[in-house]
């Protein structure tokens, strides 16, 4: 299942939703296909019953389900899930990269990368084993595909 949206907040008094697209744009939405939104750590189906696209990477809609400003008040700031998008392989190059800190010593080699959502991961071989590195923007220093070296801002306790 890929995060495509987050709901941003409630848009007028009868359940309405706006919705800030994050890697989709909302024209490639299926309005027919369910989207879902994590409860207690369940995925719950909702269907789109209006949607209306605002420039290129925003809408109003209403969901089933969500019928007063307070329903939609309730998902303010839930991210939006689908799992009729393709994903694409983007990451596969990460798989064998060397990873090091960013003070240059050693941590391992990359083996697999999991979409845990809101959290993508690396799974990364070590001397003391597998270990799973959050794999987030504000700690990559460089890519270099050409050396095959990924490094990092390894969070002191991580590994």
């Amino acid at each position: 299942m890929q995060s495509i949206a987050r709901v941003l907040k409630s848009h007028g008094k009868d359940g309405g939703i706006l919705l800030g697209f994050t890697t989709v744009s909302p024209e490639d939405i299926d309005l027919q296909e369910p989207v879902f939104i994590y409860f207690d750590g369940l995925p719950v189906p909702f269907y789109f019953e209006d949607f209306t696209p605002k420039g290129t990477s925003r809408a109003i809609a209403r969901i089933t389900g969500v019928r007063s400003l307070a329903d939609a008040d309730e998902i303010a700031g839930a991210e939006v899930f689908a799992d009729y998008f393709e994903e694409e392989d983007e990451l596969a190059f990460l798989e064998g990269m060397t990873l090091k800190d960013a003070d240059g010593s050693l941590i391992g080699t990359v083996s697999a990368y999991e979409d845990i959502p809101g959290n993508l991961c690396l799974w990364v071989e070590t001397p003391k084993g597998e270990v799973l590195v959050p794999f987030h923007q504000d700690l990559i220093v460089s890519i270099d595909e050409k050396t095959g070296t990924l490094i990092m801002n390894i969070p002191d306790g991580l590994l």
